[in-house]
């Protein structure tokens, strides 16, 4: 099969090419007709709503602290006018307010302040439901943009003595970009338990074993309320340290499943790329029934095998490309899109 063939589209592919000389003509003349409208300007040109992604993601992260303020706020306010309906150790009015609103959104639950009418009970019933979706739905993708925008500097350190440019870089962090997320997201979340442990042991001086307890029955929200932050101190430093641990594990989890579906996808394609080709494999790569596979019906035959296209998603493309092939000459001009609306 020669060079030109792999060049030319899957429907140029499965029609003749050699078109008659009228039809030739027909579409000079749309192509002619058009010239003055466009004015030198190209119908594929970005649209003007199509703006940078790295503002876009800018944007949407602020955002996330508008609303997460809103809602530490709302809650706030709420359970300090309720304090009195609220029993257990308290410390400080309003820093209960707060800690109280960061426990129950996360599911921790210590126990160690819950509500005591009927009024409380049904506030925290309602605040719990709207902090779990405000964690699953805003908290988690500040967290995935957090960890993108550190991605770079994970693989530069990693690669330090390597003298790796920008490029190379940036075509490893996508190359192996689950592996990285999970990476540095473990390595946060070590962090930030570390810091959970030293906290606990030196400030709210519990002993060494019960702070490691206390962390880890936070940070996966067991929240036993045996052991919790009972100073002032603690509780400032827990409103804070609560909501980023148990975020970070919830992502670090689910970046270890990203990455093993990852690594089970590259696996798959290496065992496609590489195995012999049979003549079964021949006859189901001819989506034309000529008897020959072209470079793409080679291509999407192996697509199809990795997982990544399916049949479905071939004819939905080619529908749409007989569409707005206007003409039927088997390729698409700037005169078939306008002929097309």
């Amino acid at each position: 099969m020669g060079i030109d063939e792999s060049q030319q589209s899957l429907l140029s592919e499965s029609r003749n090419n050699s078109l008659p000389n009228e039809k030739k003509d027909l579409r000079r003349r749309r192509t002619l007709e058009k010239e003055n409208y466009f004015q030198g300007q190209s119908v594929f040109q970005k649209p003007p709503q199509c703006i940078d992604g790295k503002l876009q993601a800018e944007f949407h992260f602020r955002l996330v602290f508008l609303w997460l303020a809103l809602y530490l706020g709302g809650g706030t306010i709420c359970f300090l006018l309720t304090s009195h309906q609220i029993k257990g150790i308290k410390t400080n009015g309003f820093l209960d307010a707060i800690y109280f609103c960061v426990v129950t959104m996360t599911t921790v639950g210590y126990g160690d302040l819950v509500p005591d009418s009927q009024l409380a009970k049904l506030l925290a019933c309602v605040y719990v439901f709207i902090g779990m979706a405000l964690v699953g739905l805003i908290l988690s993708k500040a967290a995935d943009y957090f960890v993108d925008k550190q991605e770079i500097l994970l693989v530069s350190t990693l690669f330090k003595g390597e003298h790796f440019g920008p490029e190379e870089l940036s075509k490893e962090v996508q190359t192996n970009k689950a592996k990285y997320k999970f990476l540095l997201a473990t390595s946060i979340f070590l962090v930030l338990m570390v810091a959970g442990i030293i906290f606990l042991y030196f400030v709210e001086n519990l002993d060494f074993v019960d702070a490691i307890y206390c962390v880890c029955s936070t940070v996966t929200t067991l929240g036993y309320g045996d052991k919790s932050f009972s100073t002032v101190i603690g509780r400032a430093f827990a409103v804070f340290w609560i909501l980023s641990s148990t975020i970070c594990l919830a992502q670090t989890f689910a970046y270890l499943a990203e990455y093993y579906t990852d690594e089970r996808q590259k696996s798959l394609t290496k065992m496609v790329l590489t195995r012999k080709l049979s003549l079964f494999d021949l006859e189901a790569a001819d989506l034309d029934g000529d008897h020959v596979v072209s470079a793409t019906e080679f291509a999407l035959y192996k697509l199809k095998e990795m997982g990544k296209i399916n049949q479905d998603d071939i004819l939905a493309v080619m529908d749409i490309f007989r569409k707005l092939d206007f003409d039927q000459s088997g390729t698409l001009t700037e005169a078939d899109l306008i002929y097309s609306e």
